[in-house]
């Protein structure tokens, strides 16, 4: 069978062309955490992957289920797994050079400065409110130097256009529409949740791109 993956030369390449050399160079060496691997942070890491970020930290204790097959970036087949070894593993059939790191973990204030020392950027993709606030109050006082894109309402069936980035201060992003939940809206829907995802992985790009929000 002939082996059609590009070399990591060709795949570069390919990246310049539709990012230029300026760009890509930052994309390449950037370092980005992923806290959460559902729906929002499966389609984040797949988002960065394609656009050749070059290293990824992805953290997740939980194991794939079927029901979370409607929106997270798993396949049937994966149930059961644990989800930061299954998005390694699908990770790296699209792009084959990012480099991974993975902690099949709960983030904790006890070992969070550790999980996400090396992160240049940390997205936030967690479900629970108390987790978000935890994560977030623990980069904003302990990891300042960091960026922080965090998500906040994409549940229900709303027009996507209430999806939006806000920049809340110079290291500090907030992507969603700030007040759907699960509770009141009833319902998660993989397009909705995918396009806050996108938004966080933009964000990500733009800040790499030293393009931020005003």
């Amino acid at each position: 069978m002939v082996n059609l993956i590009p070399t990591k030369e060709e795949w570069y390449e390919a990246l310049v062309k539709r990012h230029g050399e300026k760009i890509q160079k930052r994309f390449t060496s950037a370092t980005v955490a992923v806290c959460g691997l559902g729906g929002l942070g499966s389609n984040i890491a797949i988002a960065l992957a394609r656009a050749g970020v070059g290293n990824l930290i992805l953290i997740d204790y939980d194991v794939v289920d079927i029901t979370n097959l409607h929106r997270q970036q798993y396949k049937a087949n994966q149930i059961g797994m644990f989800k930061a070894d299954a998005l390694r593993e699908n990770l790296l059939e699209i792009a084959p050079y990012v480099t991974l790191e993975t902690h099949s973990a709960r983030i904790t204030e006890g070992n969070a400065v550790m999980l996400l020392e090396k992160a240049d950027i940390i997205c936030e993709a967690f479900d629970a409110p108390e987790c978000k606030a935890m994560l977030a109050n623990i980069v904003l006082e302990k990891m300042p130097a960091k960026f922080l894109i965090a998500a906040s309402g994409m549940a229900g069936m709303e027009s996507a256009n209430t999806i939006q980035t806000r920049r809340v201060s110079k290291k500090f992003y907030i992507c969603g529409d700030e007040s759907s939940d699960v509770q009141s809206a009833g319902s998660l829907v993989s397009s909705r949740v995918m396009l806050c995802a996108a938004h966080q992985a933009h964000t990500v790009l733009r800040i790499l791109a030293e393009q931020y929000e005003t």
